[in-house]
């Protein structure tokens, strides 16, 4: 391996772990057949910014669960279907969807 491509590697995966530290947890509901978004649920929406100490472990997937699931009715939707967008079921993955499913959500 070249010095150069050394050099980008080990900057590639500094970003990627800062990237992981800082990330957030984000959740829609979309309607594939009108190709728009429901609703949507962040870690950085300001109903959950203030009460969550990170906005990437467990807690905050559980609230961002509930709080997509709570939009998602209000909006009248009730039965989705559970992308996981290529991460492996479990952990905050899992968390979100159950807690999507305690609020209301079938899938």
């Amino acid at each position: 391996m070249s010095a150069l491509n050394e050099g980008f590697l080990r900057r590639a995966h500094r970003v990627r772990h800062t990237l992981k530290r800082k990330a957030h947890i984000y959740a829609q509901v979309i309607d594939d057949s009108a190709g728009r978004t429901v609703v949507a649920a962040s870690t950085l929406d300001k109903d959950l910014r203030g009460a969550l100490k990170k906005g990437s472990d467990l807690e905050a997937a559980q609230a961002v669960g509930k709080l997509v699931a709570e939009r998602a009715l209000k909006a009248g939707v009730t039965n989705v279907v559970f992308d996981r967008g290529g991460y492996i079921y479990h952990g905050r993955v899992k968390a979100l969807a159950d807690a999507a499913r305690e609020a209301g959500l079938n899938f």
